[in-house]
């Protein structure tokens, strides 16, 4: 199994995320939430689920990265579409092969690495996130 390098949170990946129905379902952009290394030196991450889908209906945990709100944002996600994050729909993962892969055009070099959210959309993500504790 490959295991791919170290991420930063806040970094913006291609994720295959399980949907216990298909062994690798399609890939999508999923947003780093938290990294963490286990005592075998694996590396682990919660990924937030991200899709191009319905970007026009936010729900409470929700945040959207849009061409025309925040064009800076949208190019320093590496992103093709439109794309809401759900931050309440986060799980942790091995940062290997079976969840992650290269995306298309691979921007960054042969890892999963779409791009990052940028500091213009980090008040946001916060505003989203903190519902999600409540």
């Amino acid at each position: 199994m490959h295991w791919w390098p170290e991420p930063t949170a806040g970094e913006i990946v291609w994720c295959h995320f399980p949907d216990n129905i298909h062994p690798k379902p399609k890939a999508r952009p999923g947003l780093i939430i938290f990294v963490k290394e286990d005592d075998d030196g694996m590396i682990f991450v919660s990924v937030a689920y991200g899709t191009s889908k319905k970007t026009d209906r936010l729900y409470s945990g929700e945040f959207r990265i849009a061409k025309s709100e925040h064009p800076a944002a949208y190019v320093s996600a590496g992103l093709s579409y439109d794309t809401k994050f759900d931050l309440r729909n986060t799980l942790e993962l091995p940062f290997n092969e079976a969840y992650f892969s290269i995306p298309p055009h691979a921007p960054h070099g042969q890892n999963p690495k779409l791009g990052t959210l940028h500091p213009s959309m980090v008040r946001i993500a916060a505003a989203a996130f903190s519902v999600t504790s409540k």
